[in-house]
């Protein structure tokens, strides 16, 4: 697989005065600095404090997928504006916006292929696109995908990457939460697994829906996990900081509330050894 081969690839280096501007990356958490390609092969996985740096979509789905297998389904599906929301800003110049940063119509981008020699219905959304929020189109995209695995018998994994529900849609955007949770019932009830996959943030709607859905639950190391963001919960309960580690996948691991931390160099094999297991009696059928 591709991202494989990165990671076996060699590199050169020079002093590094000669190093072009911007092919250097200092860690947000440790400010170790590296190499952008070597972070590349490491799967943007700092060396020094295993720091996760975020991704978009497309990474995800490169290293979710064997290499030529993946077809998008839906990248049309876009949101519209039935309540010609404005804040700050109007809508519609938001969407347009996420648009151009992310390279994606919506919150989510959607597909099918293979994993491992697996079938499997990936979903992998992107914070690039309105901090990656749940809106009617994001939970439209993510219904249809459920449909397309069952009807094809895939296993479904989703990469849950948000800030919560989307407010300019209001009650359209809290719908999704209870029509995605009745799809994943139906995939239940076909047998197929579903793999949630919390990478950082996973907050608000999301975190109170599909994401803690999963048949089997992983995390990336650090990842933010909850409902209500801290600040919002510092503010309710009056208190001027909050234990160490609050929401973090670790805390959230001790707690129960998923199933494992895996680093993101780790989850192709993982995911598909879990698919594997998962499927067995179907394979065997």
């Amino acid at each position: 697989m591709s991202w494989f081969e990165k990671m076996k690839s060699g590199f050169k280096t020079g002093s590094k005065r000669e190093i072009p501007a911007g092919i250097w990356s200092k860690c947000p958490k440790c400010s170790f600095s590296t190499y952008q390609q070597a972070l590349e092969r490491n799967c943007w996985i700092c060396a020094e404090c295993n720091f996760h740096y975020p991704i978009g979509h497309q990474y995800y789905l490169e290293l979710l997928t064997d290499t030529g297998t993946f077809v998008e389904l839906d990248d049309r599906l876009t949101a519209a504006d039935p309540l010609r929301f404005k804040d700050t800003k109007r809508y519609t110049d938001r969407l347009r916006d996420s648009k151009k940063a992310s390279d994606l119509n919506e919150a989510i981008c959607t597909g099918v292929g293979r994993l491992g020699g697996y079938p499997v219905a990936l979903g992998v959304m992107d914070t690039r696109f309105i901090l990656g929020s749940l809106g009617s189109a994001t939970g439209e995209k993510i219904s249809r995908l459920i449909d397309r695995a069952i009807a094809e018998r895939r296993s479904l994994l989703l990469v849950c990457q948000s800030g919560g529900a989307r407010m300019m849609e209001s009650a359209y955007s809290l719908m999704q939460m209870a029509k995605i949770s009745a799809k994943l019932h139906q995939l239940a009830l076909a047998r197929l697994p579903y793999i949630a996959i919390l990478t950082d943030p996973t907050y608000g709607g999301v975190t109170a829906s599909f994401a803690m859905l999963g048949d089997v639950i992983l995390a990336e190391p650090g990842a933010r996990i909850g409902f209500a963001g801290p600040e919002v919960i510092k503010q309710f309960l009056k208190v001027e900081s909050l234990p160490e580690g609050f929401q973090r996948s670790e805390t959230v691991l001790r707690h129960g509330f998923i199933d494992r931390i895996v680093r993101r160099d780790e989850l192709p094999a993982t995911t598909s050894r879990l698919i594997a297991l998962l499927t067995a009696g179907e394979a065997a059928a």
